[in-house]
């Protein structure tokens, strides 16, 4: 059995119910109950409560009196606005974090970057690998940014979206890789580097430009999808690699 925190476990649940969002598993209007959430992850009601108003306060389900939880409709509109509340976000991170950054670890992951985007260019892409080593570089790339931004209320600020926005990037990353796809994996390793490059020249204003074209090119790309993903018949829907429902402690 998995040893984890009690934030851990939260975050854990909150990944899970997000992912089970956007699989299907639970949909628009369905009522979310906690006793039958806490069987399902062995865990007491508490650490459901809890996850369910962490879902609440980035608007993925709504708490109604005596309804208890209830999932929300998710727009196209809602991605975009999301993802501009992101934007604004993490390009100031970004603009911060070049005076700042962990040098050794921004190192490390620009030969990451570089490594994967010579990948992308290659004809020979491995996809599964591929998407997963992707899908790293990026959390490791934003995550740096918010850690370095040297803002404690900024990178809470960004924290508190997190899970959403990677739920996000594994719904589309899940479409492409069903069209045998990885040209937008590609692009978005490029987009890292370019990144990742400005902090190491120590170029706020370039970090944060390049960090807000990466956002609004990942949202152009897979805002429709996510949507798709929310409105098609459930027996058209296909499940994002993404954690399950599992045994907490």
């Amino acid at each position: 059995m998995v040893n984890c925190t009690h934030g851990l476990r939260r975050q854990t649940i909150v990944q899970s119910i997000l992912h089970g969002i956007f699989a299907g598993r639970y949909h628009s209007g369905q009522r979310l109950v906690v006793q039958k959430l806490a069987d399902e992850f062995g865990v007491s009601p508490t650490p459901i409560r809890e996850a369910l108003v962490e879902l609440s306060g980035i608007g993925i389900v709504d708490l109604l009196p005596n309804r208890g939880a209830v999932v929300r409709s998710v727009t196209r509109n809602d991605v975009a606005e999301l993802c501009q509340i992101r934007r604004v976000l993490e390009s100031e991170a970004a603009r911060c974090a070049a005076e700042q950054v962990d040098r050794v670890e921004l190192e490390s992951l620009l030969i990451e970057l570089r490594r994967l985007v010579k990948l992308g260019q290659s004809k020979s892409i491995d996809g599964v690998p591929f998407i997963e080593q992707t899908r790293a570089a990026d959390s490791r790339l934003h995550d740096l940014i918010a850690h370095c931004c040297g803002s404690r209320r900024l990178a809470e600020a960004i924290g508190q979206f997190k899970l959403l926005f990677r739920a996000f990037r594994d719904v589309g990353y899940a479409r492409f890789e069903e069209r045998n796809d990885f040209t937008r994996m590609a692009e978005e390793n490029e987009e890292h580097l370019a990144i990742a490059e400005s902090l190491e020249a120590g170029d706020g204003k370039a970090a944060s430009k390049a960090m807000s074209k990466h956002i609004d090119a990942a949202v152009k790309h897979w805002g429709q999808l996510i949507v798709d993903a929310l409105t098609e018949p459930k027996s058209r829907r296909r499940r994002p690699p993404a954690p399950q429902p599992k045994q907490l402690p």
